[in-house]
């Protein structure tokens, strides 16, 4: 029985039941009783018609005085030896609250319509016996005050929930979110054993994480280390190219550490407000020396670690990112103390970072994280194929030799391509083909079967394909080809598969070879048709920067002798001045066209005499559309060198 790994929970701290502060609430429900209660206790006085008002109560003399509120509504008010009449009320069957009144309303049109009215009811009154009216423009002090607090009430809340958001109210360990909290680090917290990613979850990384093993053993057990006087390193540096694992790493020894990590963004430290950047760094590293021992991993720090000063006028540096990292770099190592804190940075461009940032000191380590060879792509596919529901029957070791240059964030991808294609094929296991196509899809693109092409252009395309096949098939140090196919996907018309060895260098011959075998679909065109189209624009662009680096970086030609203008560090893109003078650059290119134009030539003698074989190779594949190394060997036989199957490698052409 294997032993079984018991995962031990630390069981969290009860929460406490919030307090409710009664006092403050009996408060409110005061100041809102005050305000309520005036309003809904006022006098109840009966409400009637102007013919009631004029037959009944005008008729008896019966009223003391009116008053017309806001020209719109009559208050009544009865003489007081009427109003305590208790026979009066029995007429009426009304009550009223007060004896003072108003004991009764009615509704006008205007004043001016009343006063017509009322004068034509009293016309033969004598003049000191008619009835007093008053006009009264009386306001809803409740509605008033509403009416002008509302507002404030709302602009304030308004107001101080866009302070909340500007203070990162959602961040962790922020002290406070209000607006003078912008200076504060944004960094994302993960506190210990928090982290479910560890190193069985990186796979294809086995020198990197040698690397940072140490770094994990010495936050678990210092001591092991400092009692032979060794320091662990403050700073490590992960350079690679994209999807190579970087950030994953950085969580694996989160992960394994079981220390608070710190996670953020190098343009998380550069804001609209000048000086922020600068705070934000103080604010992370106060926070992670608080919680020391921690790891503090900054994504992307290219975009605050570029070089001070080179380059400002064209790439638009500004003395706030340069602020940003002079602080930075005094907090790595400066005067103050930084035990207990290790930075982890990751970067696609070290070449561009500030000299200054990775000396000794600051960032000791720097690990090159390269795109993973065979070996390692098999481990990748066995970690992302673990939640997949896949078939038994399907080679790891053969998916991993039919993705090279991948990196884990590609091989990630097919495997999730490969389970889209299974589940639209309503399939209850991913089959090897859904792999194959998934592989197809992420290097080529997705088939475009709505794409319409003419069957002039279908042999075209044919010819052109089959062109790069012979030229290839019969050229002993060019890759060997498995597939060949005219099937539209992406941006391509055709494509053709080949199986490189993966090999650290490469001969001069290998290079002309290669150029001869990329121009083997135009060389195609010309000789079967006796004109070019615009099919091999790709082509191109590959064999015109294949042959500058030949002339320009390798070396390869005679009249520039051993001279490369390859600049590794990469600061010679920042400046104008090109390495070379005039007359140099003039010597480039004519030997650059001389080299094109000898691989073209010699790829259309290759096809010239193979004349019939080219024919049967076009007609194969507009009749199958795809062909196999079977297909091919049938009609080309089997070639001088027949190499062990390798990783495949694609080649592409696009129409304009």
């Amino acid at each position: 029985m294997k032993n079984q790994k018991h995962k031990i929970r630390v069981p969290l701290p009860p929460q406490q039941p919030r307090k409710v502060k009664w006092s403050g609430i009996w408060l409110y429900l005061i100041l809102l009783a005050a305000v309520l209660i005036p309003q809904l206790t006022g006098n109840s006085a009966a409400e009637i018609t102007w013919q009631q008002f004029e037959k009944d109560i005008l008729a008896r003399k019966a009223v003391a005085r009116l008053e017309v509120i806001n020209g719109e509504t009559v208050e009544v008010y009865l003489k007081p030896s009427v109003a305590n009449d208790k026979q009066f009320k029995d007429v009426f069957r009304s009550t009223w609250g007060t004896n003072e009144g108003p004991h009764y309303t009615f509704s006008i049109g205007s004043s001016d319509s009343f006063d017509k009215e009322l004068e034509e009811a009293e016309k033969n009154v004598p003049l000191n016996d008619k009835i007093p009216v008053s006009y009264i423009r009386r306001g809803n002090w409740f509605v008033s005050i509403i009416s002008w607090v509302l507002p404030i009430a709302l602009l304030f809340l308004g107001w101080n929930y866009m302070m909340r958001r500007m203070g990162g109210g959602g961040m962790q360990g922020s002290d406070g979110a209000s607006i003078f909290s912008f200076g504060k680090s944004t960094a994302k917290l993960i506190e210990k054993n928090k982290s479910n990613v560890t190193f069985d979850d990186v796979a294809g990384l086995e020198e990197a994480q040698i690397e940072v093993h140490e770094i994990v053993d010495f936050l678990k057990n210092p001591e092991t280390f400092t009692k032979l006087g060794a320091k662990i390193p403050k700073g490590v540096m992960l350079v690679g190219p994209p999807g190579t694992g970087k950030t994953l790493l950085a969580k694996a020894v989160a992960g394994e550490a079981k220390v608070p990590f710190f996670s953020i963004s190098g343009s998380e430290f550069v804001e609209m407000f000048v000086g922020v950047g600068a705070s934000r760094v103080r604010d992370l590293f106060r926070r992670a020396k608080e919680k020391a021992p921690s790891i503090i991993f900054i994504d992307e720090i290219d975009a605050v670690g570029r070089s001070r000063g080179k380059g400002a006028f064209l790439t638009g540096a500004n003395d706030e990112r340069e602020s940003t990292l002079n602080q930075l770099l005094t907090e790595m190592d400066g005067f103050g103390t930084n035990s207990g804190v290790i930075v982890l940075a990751a970067s696609n461009r070290a070449d561009m970072l500030d000299p200054a940032l990775l000396r000794p000191g600051r960032f000791d380590r720097h690990i090159y994280l390269e795109l993973p060879n065979l070996k390692e792509r098999e481990a990748i596919f066995k970690v992302h194929m673990r939640p997949l529901v896949a078939d038994d029957s399907i080679d790891i070791h053969s998916l991993a030799a039919q993705t090279p240059g991948f990196s884990g964030a590609d091989i990630a991808n097919i495997c999730n391509e490969a389970a889209l294609f299974a589940a639209r094929r309503k399939e209850t296991k991913i089959q090897r083909m859904d792999f194959m196509d998934a592989i197809d899809r992420v290097v080529a693109g997705l088939e475009k079967k709505s794409k319409i092409i003419t069957p002039e252009e279908k042999k075209r395309i044919a010819y052109h394909e089959a062109g790069h096949a012979i030229v290839s098939w019969l050229l002993k140090n060019v890759d060997p080809l498995i597939k060949v196919s005219i099937i539209p996907r992406g941006k391509s018309l055709g494509a053709a598969w080949y199986l490189p060895e993966e090999k650290q260098l490469r001969t001069e011959s290998s290079f002309r070879e290669h150029l001869c075998a990329t121009l083997g679909g135009r060389a195609a065109e010309e000789v079967f048709f006796g004109e070019i189209s615009s099919g091999a624009l790709d082509d191109l662009e590959k064999v015109t920067n294949e042959a500058y680096m030949m002339v320009a970086w390798f070396g390869f030609d005679k009249k520039l002798g051993n001279t490369s203008y390859y600049d590794s560090t990469g600061q010679r893109d920042m400046t104008i001045q090109k390495p070379y003078s005039e007359e140099t650059g003039w010597l480039i290119d004519e030997e650059v066209r001389e080299l094109v134009n000898s691989a073209y030539q010699q790829a259309k003698e290759i096809l010239t005499q193979n004349r019939l074989l080219l024919d049967q190779l076009a007609e194969a594949l507009q009749r199958n559309e795809v062909i196999y190394k079977e297909d091919i060997e049938a009609i080309l036989g089997k070639r001088e060198d027949q190499r062990k199957s390798q990783p495949v490698q694609v080649a592409m052409r696009q129409d304009d």
